[in-house]
């Protein structure tokens, strides 16, 4: 049952991933550091989808770096607080993006029984998660974000891409 379970896990959760770098790679290059809006909303994925993949939560320090503005500093198109150095390049974030895909892909494809009823503490803030919730939640936010940036994508350019019912490759 096990094997299902992480099978079915990575074909969903690497099938958001799959959106969201369909979305990242759609946003035309012109409007890159144009329109941050974009920018601001997949880099907050990425990030979160990265740390939310550090189990047991940790501290984490992004290959694309960010600083934690206070509330009169966070630039107007910026999601929260957590703010990037700059505006990074689409490849850039498509390299993170490859890089979390895999990582998300290892922490599934090692999931054992024990391991998923193991909890998730954040170090800062009182979010308390089994892992498997964690795998779950993480997914949810990963989609919530792709859909965002599709509905960008559409607005600007009145075009999206197709949507992504499974990720190709197994655990």
């Amino acid at each position: 049952m096990i094997d299902l379970l992480k099978e079915s896990l990575w074909k969903q959760f690497g099938a958001s991933i799959d959106m969201l770098k369909n979305a990242i790679t759609r946003w035309p290059e012109e409007s890159w550091e144009t329109n941050t809006k974009f920018f601001y909303n997949a880099y907050h994925c990425l990030v979160f989808l990265d740390y939310y993949l550090t189990i047991p939560a940790q501290r984490m320090s992004s290959p694309l770096p960010f600083t934690i503005k206070p509330a009169a500093e966070i630039p107007e198109d910026a999601i929260d607080d957590l703010v990037p150095d700059r505006i990074y390049r689409k490849a850039e974030l498509l390299a993170y993006l490859e890089l979390s895909r895999e990582k998300c892909r290892r922490v599934i494809a090692g999931l054992m029984e024990e391991k998923l009823a193991e909890r998730w503490i954040e170090v800062d803030d009182d979010r308390n998660y089994a892992v498997l919730e964690l795998l779950l939640y993480n997914m949810r936010h990963v989609q919530h974000h792709a859909a965002q940036l599709n509905m960008l994508l559409r607005r600007e350019i009145n075009d999206v891409p197709r949507w992504v019912s499974r990720a190709k490759d197994g655990i």
